[in-house]
């Protein structure tokens, strides 16, 4: 429906015909450090933090680990690792009881408990997963080329951990984000993403025309709507990590999402990465949204209020 990056440019600078403008432009383009030449929606990856949390619940709903999501897992704060370390909520906050059903660890973003859950997973099942919801593609054209999403094999239980929150390795394009949005949402079976609808010849006869096709069915449509109702409490729930910033933000609709703050090393900002994945409406969902904002922050105070105004513009409602 739409594609956006920023920094960009303004392309009808270089529709001069005059070659040596032409070039000036250009190089002056491809020399600018803010590199608006990057599409960064399908050609930049980042760390997805706690929305790769959708993948790692369903890795637990597909392989029965988990049955649906009134089922407890097992949340410590601190989470002892294997190799002597700990994995910390956010704040050191303690995850319900200990032992959450898994929709509240979910709207709270638990890390304890989702990297308990990713080490009994393991590390080869987590990157199946995300397989199957399209990431590790290699060959993924919208046409433009896609840049793949990461979740390479990890073998070691204790970093088993960290994958299964969205770090250590984990790498995300906008537009994937978007996708395992849009595979919950159209019960558990991932489409085939595409940006041109229809090519026309001068006489407006069809060349070439793009028709919906499945990419893969990665979880159950009874996983996939169990995923659904975590994802609404995180919107609609007084504790959800985006209540603040997506609950009745948009006239009587409800929005199914999930946050990440997503730690990123170093940024211009010294900020963590802001990351914010939804679809609505949550009961008939019209739009799947995939926001990345480098440096943001908090994923519900940067990359949230943009989808929501993005979803506002489609369903035209405020």
């Amino acid at each position: 429906l739409a594609m956006a990056s920023t920094p960009t440019f303004n392309p009808n600078r270089l529709t001069t015909l005059n070659g040596r403008k032409f070039v000036k432009i250009d190089n002056a383009l491809l020399r600018d450090p803010r590199q608006p030449l990057l599409n960064r929606a399908i050609n930049e990856t980042y760390p997805p933090g706690s929305s790769f949390k959708i993948i790692t619940s369903a890795a637990g709903f597909g392989t029965g680990k988990v049955k649906d999501q009134n089922s407890t897992v097992a949340a410590p704060q601190p989470l002892n690792l294997p190799n002597g370390h700990q994995l910390n909520n956010d704040s050191g906050e303690l995850c319900g009881d200990g032992h959450p059903p898994i929709i509240q660890a979910f709207w709270l973003s638990c890390n304890t408990a989702f990297g308990n859950l990713g080490m009994q997973l393991g590390g080869a099942t987590l990157k199946n997963y995300a397989t199957k919801f399209g990431w590790n593609d290699k060959n993924l054209t919208i046409p433009l080329k896609v840049s793949p999403s990461v979740v390479p094999l990890v073998t070691d239980k204790s970093l088993t951990a960290y994958t299964a929150i969205g770090q250590l390795d984990d790498a995300v394009t906008p537009l994937q984000e978007a996708m395992d949005a849009a595979a919950i949402a159209n019960h558990g079976t991932l489409m085939r993403p595409y940006m041109v609808q229809q090519v026309q010849a001068p006489d407006l006869t069809t060349i070439q025309s793009a028709s919906p096709s499945a990419l893969s069915q990665p979880i159950s449509s009874q996983a996939a709507d169990s995923i659904t109702q975590m994802m609404i409490q995180v919107t609609q729930n007084p504790a959800g990590t985006a209540f603040a910033t997506a609950n009745s933000q948009v006239a009587g609709t409800e929005i199914a999402g999930k946050t990440g703050t997503a730690e990123n090393g170093v940024s211009a900002t010294n900020l963590d990465d802001a990351v914010f994945t939804c679809f609505a409406p949550a009961s008939n969902p019209q739009i799947a949204v995939g926001v990345i904002v480098k440096g943001g922050g908090f994923g519900a105070d940067a990359a949230a209020p943009i989808a929501v105004k993005i979803i506002q513009a489609y369903l035209g409602v405020h």
